[in-house]
């Protein structure tokens, strides 16, 4: 098969490549928001409380975030479509699980762990495919536009979706549904999907440090959930997971050093544009998260609005995600990604001010609507040139690194955005549900400004991409298949 990214490949050929890609990017990011709606319908069901059900969406999370680094070295190993199968039917076997589940464990193992797993393998072969073939910056921004805009709307709509098959059937239908949509995303892969590349059977396999990265942040996120137990715990927890994690840096390095290949390459984290990139990402997707988990609970606990009618209010940031995701490559003809991004954190930031002050002033249902859909035009404003911004800053040979790397920041951020916004409300929503939801969205927004400075700081025009040796040095800037410059950097 051609390669798809040339100005001369035909729009029909270019949606058969990105159908099942972004599909996959959809259910995936649907399966981290779903759950938001159902959570009392799930709760009473499987006889648990809602932070029970919190934790399988949190752990979820976590599992991804916590092996996407894994997950993205083993394609250079068994090849980038080989583990988009190998996770498809990892998850799918976990969605059947789910829709199973006669308790809570059962739905922990089937949702949060395997459907993880399959996630983490699945989703870095979905950018490493779409870097590679699509090279241009035009064709790459289309792409991923296409791609995160699905994403996005997996996350947006995941409530709505989950709401209306929760309501008219059962919430255990709503994994049927996943599991239907995975069995659509394998035919379409084989039948349109091909491996630009060769899989390397004898590349080496960096256990250790798996173990290390996984550990580190699985610690980290559980120490969050503690804060509304333990404080000492909460610090304990995340204290031993920053160990856990410079332990792992200083193995990476060590076996650099020694001439040996790592999980990833410690030059990943020498690039200034792909760090500032790496931490926007993060604050993305822990806002959109998180954002969906109080809105949800806020409308279901305190206001008791049922599973469709909580849908239907998040779709107003549907609705604005997905205009801003669907026009990103004309946005990135006129404007620099630094100015997407910064324009969508400041959009966002004013979106949850806006919500904050009309549902304080009124207890209608429109009242939540302009703060929602101003949230959801930031985040789809800013999901593609992000993740442009980090692919396009290394060669080839290092997608498989620098894609493992960017999903698990940016699971990561979908983990602590559910685990923040969690704990907080938890701790105390039912002896003060106002303050404690404003309280969240407060922290939310704190933490975009974050995001935002991160933003500002990226330069307008990134240098070309680098190649990195096995060694982790990095080598002459790499401008296979790069455009001329172009205002999108």
């Amino acid at each position: 098969m051609s390669e798809p990214g040339t100005a001369e490949r035909p729009s029909s050929a270019l949606r058969k490549v990105l159908l099942p890609l972004a599909l996959a990017q959809f259910i995936c990011s649907f399966a981290g928001s779903n759950m938001n709606v159902m959570i009392n319908d799930i709760s009473e069901d499987l006889n648990t409380t809602v932070q029970g059900v919190q934790i399988a969406i949190t752990i979820f999370l976590l599992v991804m975030a916590a092996l996407m680094i894994p997950g993205g070295k083993l394609t250079d190993r068994y090849g980038r479509k080989r583990c988009l199968n190998v996770g498809l039917a990892v998850y799918g076997i976990g969605a059947l699980m789910s829709a199973l589940a006669p308790g809570l464990g059962i739905l922990i193992l089937g949702n949060s762990i395997l459907e993880g797993i399959g996630t983490a393998l699945l989703i870095p072969p979905v950018y490493i495919l779409t870097t590679m073939l699509f090279t241009d910056v035009a064709s790459r921004a289309r792409a991923f536009g296409r791609i995160n805009g699905m994403g996005g709307i997996g996350s947006a709509t995941g409530p709505l979706i989950g709401g209306l098959i929760a309501t008219a059937i059962s919430w255990r239908a709503a994994f049927v549904f996943q599991v239907l949509v995975i069995v659509v995303i394998v035919v379409l892969s084989r039948r349109y999907l091909r491996d630009p590349l060769p899989p390397d059977p004898t590349r080496p396999f960096d256990t250790v440090g798996a173990i290390l990265s996984a550990v580190g942040l699985i610690l980290v996120v559980l120490g969050i959930l503690a804060a509304d137990n333990n404080g000492w715990l909460m610090l304990g927890l995340i204290l031993a997971g920053f160990l856990f994690l410079a332990w792992f840096f200083l193995w990476i390095r060590a076996k650099e050093r020694a001439g040996q290949e790592a999980l990833l390459s410690t030059a990943l984290f020498r690039n200034r544009t792909s760090n500032l990139g790496l931490v926007t990402q993060n604050v993305e997707w822990l806002v959109l998260l998180g954002v969906s988990f109080v809105v949800s609970a806020f409308l279901q606990v305190v206001r008791g609005y049922n599973a469709i009618q909580t849908g239907l209010i998040l779709t107003a940031a549907t609705i604005g995600l997905l205009l801003s995701s669907l026009t990103a490559e004309r946005l990135a003809k006129r404007r620099t990604q630094r100015t997407l991004i910064v324009a969508g954190f400041v959009l966002t930031i004013a979106g949850i001010v806006v919500f904050l002050i009309l549902v304080g002033l009124s207890k209608g249902v429109w009242a939540f609507l302009p703060g929602l859909f101003l949230i959801g035009v930031g985040i789809g404003c800013m999901l593609t040139p992000s993740v442009n911004v980090v692919q396009s800053s290394f060669g080839e040979e290092m997608q498989g690194e620098i894609s493992g790397l960017s999903r698990s920041v940016s699971n990561l951020g979908s983990s602590l955005g559910a685990a923040i916004a969690g704990t907080i409300l938890v701790a105390s929503l039912t002896t003060s549900p106002g303050r404690s939801y404003a309280l969240a969205l407060i922290v939310l927004a704190a933490i975009s400004v974050i995001g935002l400075v991160a933003a500002a700081m990226l330069p307008a025009r990134p240098a070309p991409p680098t190649t990195v040796g096995s060694t982790g040095q990095p080598g002459r800037p790499d401008t296979r298949g790069e455009a001329e410059p172009h205002p999108s950097g």
